[in-house]
């Protein structure tokens, strides 16, 4: 891919921010460019009613400017009901930039893009997402101070503290399943192998727990076979093996109407981003009797990390924090069970709820 072209037109299609499905009450979304470096980023604020809007920068090489409006908006949204529901004092946003992380990223573009974050006067506060690693966010901190993860902000890599959430989460839901939060004899299939889902799986071998894994590197899945004395099959195949926990760590919308009837465990509950293909997917898990952890409750441990570290690498309150992920999610069990809901619509009425409440 070539350097985005400087004067290609930001359109939609005919289509603006306010038309567009996923818009929801967005409260500010912005179209950035610059001349000299070809950045072409959207950045979104959704709802800033608990505070400033926290939420990472993306890069991808979306096909169509519409393609990455979609993304903005969904994913600010997103972050909103994530922030809310870790008990944040923070609202939702997010930025794309559209450009191809591997060809196009450069010091200059990452500058150009905190200057733009620096004009939005900190309603939003940038982190870094896919595309986007530590250093490309010390650039951004060149010409903002409105940004998280950077070595004078942050406790460096946020990916444990996503881990140890998803950990927690999981103890969660087999003590609602099953009356204990004990991983002695359970066995766990691990999709993606990532920095997360592998130390996830690293941390359930720890407590006892049987390993299946899956990625689509295969040198991860050497290693895991190796060192965790996990039983390695296909990604294709995760979702579909005989264990008591589901734990997708990979891939959004890995849950739809192809996958969730071949479903065999009684938990999913994993760290990706976005795991339901379609609402009605969480419905269908409901009614085959399989307890799903909603994805932003349980992998919130990273913004939570990113949200409240302080400088001198002091993370007792962001470990406190992350931990309770596992009490949040039993509270959103137990009123799903109590009310007839599925876990996703619980999880989505108390970030309402608290929203609602700030708005007061």
């Amino acid at each position: 891919m070539n350097a985005p072209s400087r004067t290609a037109p930001i359109s939609t299609q005919g289509m603006t921010a306010f038309d567009h499905p996923e818009f929801s009450g967005h409260e500010q979304v912005v179209f950035a460019h610059d001349r000299e470096t070809g950045l072409r980023a959207i950045l979104c604020v959704h709802d800033s009613r608990l505070g400033p809007a926290l939420g990472g920068c993306r890069i991808w090489p979306y096909a169509t400017t519409e393609d990455a409006l979609r993304d903005a908006l969904r994913l600010s949204r997103g972050m909103t009901y994530k922030n809310a529901l870790a008990g944040l004092d923070l609202g939702g946003g997010k930025a794309v930039i559209i450009a191809d992380p591997r060809k196009d990223k450069t010091p200059a573009l990452m500058r150009a893009f905190g200057r733009h974050v620096a004009r939005m006067n900190g309603s939003y506060i940038t982190a870094e997402d896919v595309g986007v690693s530590a250093e490309d966010m010390e650039d951004v901190a060149r010409e903002t101070a409105h940004v998280r993860g950077t070595r004078a902000t942050g406790l460096g890599d946020p990916s444990p503290y996503t881990a140890l959430g998803v950990f927690a989460g999981i103890r969660a839901a087999l003590a609602h399943v099953n009356g204990t939060d004990s991983l002695s004899g359970c066995t766990v299939s691990v999709q993606g192998l990532g920095h997360v889902g592998f130390d996830v799986a690293r941390q359930l071998k720890a407590a006892g727990a049987r390993l299946i894994v899956s990625d689509i590197h295969q040198p991860a899945v050497d290693r895991a076979v190796a060192e965790l004395e996990a039983v390695a099959v296909s990604p294709a195949e995760a979702h579909a093996v005989e264990a008591d926990v589901y734990a997708p760590c990979a891939l959004g919308a890995v849950l739809n109407a192809v996958t969730i009837p071949q479903i065999k465990a009684k938990i999913v509950a994993g760290a990706a981003n976005n795991q339901l293909a379609t609402p009605a997917d969480g419905q269908a898990l409901k009614d085959r009797g399989i307890l799903y952890a909603p994805d932003y409750a349980i992998n919130a441990g990273g913004v939570i990390s990113i949200a409240l570290a302080t400088p001198g690498g002091d993370d007792a309150l962001v470990r406190e924090k992350t931990l309770a992920i596992g009490t949040t999610l039993t509270r959103i069990f137990q009123r799903a069970e109590a009310e007839g809901l599925t876990p996703e619509t619980v999880a989505d009425r108390l970030a309402e709820e608290r929203l609602a409440a700030a708005g007061k």
